[in-house]
């Protein structure tokens, strides 16, 4: 399972209710589960959002970014809203070794 979070600030001028009126198009493309839309209740960074997603496989993650929806959501919406962004993409792992 692939856990892909985006944290991400708007731009000052963006029309975030149109940005939030596309977002749950993310959620329906085939291979999205637990897709999730939070917001930034610390004061750590200056991320404001995020949206959070699961995969079951590295090929249904492939899948997803480069899927029609995806990429038009990048182009029209994403890039014309968003000011600054960090991407996560996590695994969970049973047991780690730290070695000092």
């Amino acid at each position: 399972m692939i856990q892909h979070t985006v944290a991400f600030r708007f731009d000052d001028d963006v029309d975030a209710v149109a940005f939030w009126a596309r977002v749950d198009d993310l959620a329906s493309i085939v291979g999205v589960e637990q897709f999730t839309v939070m917001r930034q209740v610390g004061r750590k960074n200056d991320f404001t959002d995020a949206l959070s997603m699961h995969f079951a496989s590295e090929s249904e993650y492939a899948a997803y970014n480069s899927h029609p929806v995806h990429t038009a959501f990048v182009a029209d919406v994403w890039k014309p809203s968003v000011a600054d962004f960090i991407e996560l993409d996590y695994v969970v792992v049973d047991h780690v070794v730290v070695d000092r």
